[in-house]
């Protein structure tokens, strides 16, 4: 397999994975909020209304909101983060993202009571939504095309490991009587922005936003750092030809409109179908459920330790992304998706009826175990390739707004979970006190998840961002995918065919309008 015969893929696959690190703020904030709604001290403080026994709780709509309005925040910052993207560039527009974080963070860590905290949890969300929107964004237009999948499934990684961290860090702190059981979680958040917007300030920006702007210098520039190349080298110039010529003949098919986002041209429409679908589905899998509620949910499944078996269930999840990040190069994204959809299926099936069939010591531990295998199937899967998928399906001219709407749709489904889910599980008037039943709900999700790679997501393995243009324009149904085979290419040297000013055969570009 591979490589460039020049230069060196070790710039771009560190910055790369650099820029994943930013997954660790969304990862860390859903874990965080999971354990603190559980905190006796936090409880005490924050909870207005109290049982016949007179012991303080927090009910079932305020949890709701205290959850969902991080993800009300991430769909609004989701939807800028293309035009912020797009206008100052997917670099400066992560710098941006992490101070709007951070402004969150001071706000629910100087909060003593629901509204600022939900305040805070909100201006915070939108500084993860256009930091979800720009990662995979900066990964695919940096990355070599033969570890593409693997670059950005690491943000899933991060993401996992940000689970991971709050976990841990809760754990730490449950037991303290005083505000430091919060804030010592909340305020650590302020960390990993920092780091990121940091690290951020000794990066490139990325060579495709620089065709977009029609910078062909720092294209070129950037391109050499990314592949360690000087920009003499024909290797790197042949590179970027094929880059700008594939953008001038995206250019023909129309502008880069968030009306042409959902325009027929470029199977533009099938793109946008599947970008949206393939997050909200990776959604309705319930994976979040167990992490947004999971602590809650086991503590009232009778489980005697919560905390300890969240954590159990977080390191799961970070130790089955690995596989995953080798599998989405080694199988492709196709087989890998079916394989996660299938097995989760069956999983959540087998919970929803041990939840309602069993009440024992023996049940309790079936339930976890099988909780646990689901995660293995989500995390080695849907988890890290959803990101991939969104990344690499989209032409340059609209990839920034389309996966946008494609992670806005994410975050969509994200805060509908999050708000309706304490409705669902729990007992009490006015909720419908499913239970473990609710993996029933899942599980026929799952199901619906296999169809759709099915019949939809093509397979894009191994090929640059300028083929999978080609493979959309070409193949019409995604169960053919797999045998396609590029056949054009847009730059093959400067020997034959007329020049444009940029050094591209014009040749080479009408060829492509005749695919």
């Amino acid at each position: 397999m591979h490589h460039e015969a020049e230069g060196s893929a070790i710039p771009a696959i560190f910055m790369g994975a650099f820029i994943a690190f930013g997954g660790i703020l969304f990862g860390y904030d859903t874990g965080t909020i999971g354990g603190i709604l559980a905190m006796d001290y936090w409880i005490q403080l924050f909870a207005t209304t109290t049982n016949a026994a007179g012991a303080k709780y927090v009910t079932s709509s305020q949890q709701a909101l205290i959850v969902s309005m991080l993800s009300v925040g991430t769909l609004v910052g989701a939807l800028f983060g293309a035009s912020i993207g797009d206008r100052i560039g997917r670099k400066m527009g992560l710098i941006v993202a992490c101070v709007v974080f951070n402004i969150g963070v001071v706000l629910q860590t100087i909060a003593t009571a629901i509204p600022l905290f939900v305040a805070g949890r909100t201006i915070a969300g939108a500084g993860v939504g256009v930091v979800s929107v720009l990662i995979p964004l900066y990964q695919s237009e940096s990355a070599p095309k033969w570890i593409r999948g693997t670059l950005i499934s690491t943000y899933q990684l991060a993401l996992t490991t940000g689970l991971l961290l709050a976990a841990i860090v809760n754990n730490a702190t449950q037991n303290r009587n005083d505000s430091g059981s919060y804030r010592i979680p909340v305020t650590i958040q302020a960390l990993w922005a920092l780091i990121l917007a940091g690290g951020l300030l000794y990066l490139p920006e990325t060579p495709r936003y620089y065709v977009k702007k029609g910078n062909e210098a720092k294209a070129l520039a950037s391109l050499g750092r990314l592949r360690r190349l000087p920009i003499t080298s024909p290797t790197l110039r042949n590179e970027l030809n094929e880059i700008i010529a594939n953008h001038q003949y995206e250019l023909t098919l129309g502008s880069s409109s968030w009306l042409q986002c959902f325009s027929k041209g470029g199977s533009q429409r099938k793109r946008l179908f599947t970008g949206c679908a393939i997050m909200a589905l990776s959604q309705l899998t319930g994976i979040n459920f167990i992490f947004y509620f999971g602590t809650q949910f086991f503590k009232n499944s009778g489980i005697s330790n919560p905390f300890t078996i969240s954590l159990i269930t977080n390191l799961v999840n970070v130790f089955s992304t690995i596989p995953g990040q080798v599998l989405v190069e080694k199988w492709g994204r196709r087989p890998l998706l079916l394989f996660g959809a299938v097995g989760m299926c069956f999983c959540e099936f087998i919970v929803a009826i041990v939840g309602v069939t069993a009440e024992s010591e023996v049940a309790n531990k079936v339930l976890i175990a099988f909780v646990c295998f689901y995660i293995f199937f989500f995390a080695c899967s849907w988890g890290p390739v959803g990101w991939v998928v969104v990344g690499e399906i989209f032409p340059l001219r609209l990839r920034a707004k389309s996966v946008a709407l494609s992670i806005a749709s994410n975050w969509l489904l994200n805060w509908a979970i999050a708000y309706a889910t304490p409705y669902l599980v729990d007992k009490g008037p006015g909720n419908a006190g499913l239970g473990a039943k609710v993996f029933f709900v899942w599980g026929t999700c799952c199901f619906v998840c296999a169809l759709f790679v099915y019949f939809f997501v093509y397979e894009t393995k191994n090929m640059t961002l300028e083929q999978v243009d080609e493979l959309y324009d070409t193949v019409s149904s995604a169960r053919n995918s797999a045998g396609f085979v590029p056949t054009v290419h847009y730059s093959r040297g400067t020997e034959d065919g007329e020049k444009s000013e940029s050094g591209i055969s014009v040749t080479q570009v009408e060829g492509k309008t005749d695919v």
